[in-house]
């Protein structure tokens, strides 16, 4: 078996855990998909923003969405999402 040296958090979670200092938690499968879903359900959260863009940069994205079918705030989202990954 290899072993890796811890850092100093991963050292101080050791030590509290020996010391008893962390229970199990009870029915951990069920806590576990809870605690996932929340994770899901806060990074899908959705929050309105207002841009100004100038009349010409609107109406090109407009005929750009409406050429892939999709509405221009979508496109715009999907943009803005791409962007902010990188």
């Amino acid at each position: 078996m290899k072993y890796y040296e811890l850092d100093d958090e991963e050292k101080q979670l050791l030590v509290e855990i020996e010391r008893g200092e962390w229970k199990s938690v009870k029915n951990f499968a069920k806590r576990k998909k809870e605690l996932m879903q929340i994770a899901r359900n806060t990074l899908n959260k959705t929050k309105n923003i207002n841009i100004r863009l100038s009349e010409r940069d609107l109406y090109k994205l407009k005929a750009k969405a409406a050429k892939q079918g999709m509405p221009y705030q979508t496109l715009a989202s999907s943009i803005l999402h791409q962007s902010a990954k990188e």
